[in-house]
């Protein structure tokens, strides 16, 4: 059973965004948007994320088309998960994101961290992770 501290990602290739919520609450919230246009620079910000909030597990946006088939990013998505499990060996939950930044409702340029607050909720509200 995972208790505590859980950290969502929405992979870009520019832009990761980040949410953070809690087993207790169930609730998801943005955090912030890490620069993703190196390795370094995700890497970096994934790593300050993780130290400030010591997640118990973290979850991943896996892109799909609507009816299922894997998207032009589904593979990058899914090598990010298993990247972020084997650097921070942490459990990290997949989740379909097919319509997470469509639902965002924003007038804002970046939307990533309001798409990864999505996709944590989704989490919550879906998941057999108790």
């Amino acid at each position: 059973m995972i208790e505590g501290v859980i950290v969502g990602f929405d992979f870009g290739l520019k832009r990761l965004g980040v949410a953070i919520g809690n087993t207790l609450t169930k609730e998801a919230r943005p955090l912030q948007i890490i620069d993703s246009r190196t390795n370094q620079s995700r890497w970096t910000g994934i790593e300050k994320v993780l130290k400030e909030w010591n997640p118990s597990a973290l979850v991943v946006g896996v892109p799909r088309h609507p009816d299922g088939t894997a998207h032009e990013m589904t593979a990058r998505c899914e090598r990010f998960a298993r990247q972020l499990e084997g650097r921070f060996h942490l459990p990290v939950y997949p989740v379909d994101e097919r319509y997470s930044s469509a639902v965002v409702d924003s007038e804002a340029d970046f939307i990533d961290d309001e798409a990864a607050c999505i996709i944590l909720q989704q989490f919550f509200d879906e998941s057999s992770y108790e």
